[in-house]
Protein backbone atom coordinates (compact mmCIF):
# COMPACT_ATOMS: atom_id res chain seq x y z
CA UNK A 1 0.00 0.00 0.00
CA UNK A 2 1.37 3.51 -1.13
CA UNK A 3 1.76 5.79 1.98
CA UNK A 4 2.00 9.26 1.96
CA UNK A 5 5.53 11.35 2.36
CA UNK A 6 5.72 12.78 5.92
CA UNK A 7 6.19 16.47 5.09
CA UNK A 8 6.89 17.52 8.30
CA UNK A 9 6.67 16.16 11.77
CA UNK A 10 4.12 18.53 12.83
CA UNK A 11 1.15 20.41 11.93
CA UNK A 12 1.27 23.85 9.72
CA UNK A 13 0.14 26.51 11.39
CA UNK A 14 -1.60 28.39 8.38
CA UNK A 15 -3.72 32.05 8.67
CA UNK A 16 -6.80 31.54 6.62
CA UNK A 17 -9.71 34.03 5.47
CA UNK A 18 -13.24 33.01 5.65
CA UNK A 19 -15.17 31.43 2.98
CA UNK A 20 -11.69 30.50 0.82
CA UNK A 21 -11.05 26.90 -0.19
CA UNK A 22 -7.51 25.10 0.29
CA UNK A 23 -6.17 22.38 -1.09
CA UNK A 24 -4.44 20.45 1.52
CA UNK A 25 -1.53 17.89 -0.43
CA UNK A 26 -2.49 14.74 0.52
CA UNK A 27 1.10 12.85 -0.92
CA UNK A 28 3.28 14.59 0.64
CA UNK A 29 5.16 15.51 -2.11
CA UNK A 30 4.06 19.18 -2.54
CA UNK A 31 6.60 21.62 -2.62
CA UNK A 32 4.00 24.24 -1.39
CA UNK A 33 3.05 22.75 1.52
CA UNK A 34 0.53 22.07 3.35
CA UNK A 35 -1.32 23.12 -0.01
CA UNK A 36 -1.24 20.94 -3.59
CA UNK A 37 1.04 21.98 -6.11
CA UNK A 38 0.27 18.70 -8.56
CA UNK A 39 2.72 16.51 -7.22
CA UNK A 40 0.09 14.17 -6.97
CA UNK A 41 -0.30 13.17 -10.89
CA UNK A 42 0.42 9.25 -11.48
CA UNK A 43 0.24 8.86 -7.58
CA UNK A 44 -3.54 7.63 -5.48
CA UNK A 45 -3.14 10.72 -3.74
CA UNK A 46 -5.82 13.54 -4.58
CA UNK A 47 -5.71 16.51 -2.60
CA UNK A 48 -8.36 17.66 0.27
CA UNK A 49 -10.53 20.22 -0.17
CA UNK A 50 -11.01 22.65 2.90
CA UNK A 51 -13.34 25.83 3.15
CA UNK A 52 -12.79 27.99 6.36
CA UNK A 53 -15.61 28.80 8.69
CA UNK A 54 -13.96 32.12 9.52
CA UNK A 55 -10.54 34.11 9.51
CA UNK A 56 -7.84 32.94 11.90
CA UNK A 57 -5.42 30.39 12.52
CA UNK A 58 -5.66 26.43 11.09
CA UNK A 59 -3.35 23.70 11.90
CA UNK A 60 -3.65 21.76 8.90
CA UNK A 61 -1.22 18.65 8.89
CA UNK A 62 2.39 18.06 8.30
CA UNK A 63 2.64 14.09 9.08
CA UNK A 64 0.29 12.93 6.29
CA UNK A 65 -1.30 10.69 8.99
CA UNK A 66 -4.31 12.78 10.85
CA UNK A 67 -7.70 10.85 11.28
CA UNK A 68 -9.03 14.32 11.15
CA UNK A 69 -8.02 15.77 7.41
CA UNK A 70 -7.05 18.17 6.61
CA UNK A 71 -6.45 18.91 9.83
CA UNK A 72 -3.98 18.20 12.37
CA UNK A 73 -5.15 15.49 15.55
CA UNK A 74 -1.36 14.86 17.11
CA UNK A 75 -0.78 11.81 15.15
CA UNK A 76 2.43 13.17 14.28
CA UNK A 77 3.52 12.44 18.16
CA UNK A 78 3.27 8.63 17.00
CA UNK A 79 6.12 8.52 14.52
Amino acid sequence: MEQAKVAQPGPYLIEVEAGKTYYWCACGQSQKQPFCDGSHKGTKFTPLAYTADGPGRAAFCGCKRSGGRPMCDGSHKAL
